[in-house]
């Protein structure tokens, strides 16, 4: 049998939450992280609700996922995530030791590779993973932030 639980399935969960982000009016990026094919922790932006530059939803998932867990460390753990993590969400990634990081769009500007910012040397990174429908998502909260 065909293992249901592929990075595109899990990356629509991901979607999910950016799509709850979006109909909040926060920018539409969302998470999930996995252990063992099973969704432990989900989140998206909430940065406009809490007032707070911190609460990206990477940040989000991996406190829930540590208190589901019981540790801070992510290890077997994997995140997927809509848009390509900012240099603080990877800095708390390298801490967690998340085994694994599936993304959906680049973040040209601000996101970790392009500041250089190093992960966890155990972290696998997988990127471009419905790359398209994530930056569509993004397209079209900005485009509605502009009219």
């Amino acid at each position: 049998m065909i293992n249901p639980f592929t990075d595109d399935y899990f990356m629509k969960k991901a979607l999910q939450e950016a799509e709850m982000a979006f109909e909040k009016g926060e920018i539409p990026v969302g998470a999930v992280v996995v252990v063992n094919n099973t969704i432990i922790a989900r989140s998206h932006n909430l940065t406009e609700m809490l007032n707070d530059v911190t609460a990206h939803a990477e940040m989000q998932s991996i406190t829930a996922a540590a208190n589901y867990l019981g540790g801070k460390y992510l290890k077997d753990c994997t995140l997927y995530v809509t848009l390509e993590p900012c240099q603080m969400c990877a800095g708390a990634l390298y801490w967690s030791q998340i085994s694994k990081i599936v993304f959906g769009a680049r973040d040209e500007q601000r996101g970790f590779l392009s500041m250089g910012t190093k992960l966890h040397p155990k972290t696998t990174v997988v990127s471009g993973i419905m790359a398209d429908e994530a930056s569509d998502l993004m397209k079209r909260f900005f485009a509605s932030r502009r009219k």
